[in-house]
């Protein structure tokens, strides 16, 4: 619909994400819900990706001489679960540490076309999926979890995505914006 509508596009946001339905112990996690993780957090983003980033060489090679340079871009959001083991929650970690690595495979593909890929990492992100946990992480938050001691927005994952909208990264590819209030620092 996008290619019919818009006739290119310039920026790809993989988003889509689910949490288990149950957080399960990883000694009693299903398959289902394994299969359901992967299927969306993973399986949905690597195949648009590989239909969108075709249709964006096309476009970058179909460009007219002396026209404004088309810099597409693509970032897929995933989570400090890609590195944080949370033994409740392992199908969800297992699916964001393989989106986690569609970054570097897309960007090293991609880049001879100059199409830019980035990760932007969230942490501890206000949204329905973290409301069950909410308490919990109020505790964590104020008990020193991140050096910066609130909660993210979805507004704070928007304005990693707009820096990149803006191509104020130009020179960059496969790069993690961790958007994370500092949780990935290693402190003494």
């Amino acid at each position: 619909m996008a290619r019919a509508t818009c006739g290119r596009l310039d920026l790809l946001v993989n988003n889509a994400g689910v949490a288990p339905a149950v957080r399960a112990d990883i000694l009693d996690a299903t398959e289902e819900s394994f299969d359901r993780l992967i299927h969306t957090n993973v399986r949905g983003p690597y195949f648009l990706t590989q239909q969108v980033a075709r249709w964006m060489i096309e476009r970058v090679e179909a460009q007219p001489a002396g026209a404004p340079a088309y810099r597409p871009k693509i970032v897929f959001i995933s989570s400090i679960s890609a590195y944080t083991a949370s033994i409740n929650r392992g199908d969800y970690c297992v699916s964001k540490a393989a989106l986690a690595m569609l970054t570097p495979l897309y960007a090293a593909r991609l880049a001879e076309h100059g199409i830019n890929v980035y990760e932007i990492r969230p942490g501890v992100i206000r949204t329905d999926m973290t409301g069950p946990v909410k308490e919990k992480y109020d505790q964590l938050i104020e008990q020193g979890l991140t050096p910066i001691k609130r909660w993210g927005t979805p507004e704070d994952v928007g304005k990693a995505v707009a820096a990149i909208a803006q191509d104020l990264l130009p020179f960059s590819t496969g790069e993690v914006i961790n958007v994370d209030g500092g949780f990935h620092l290693r402190r003494l």
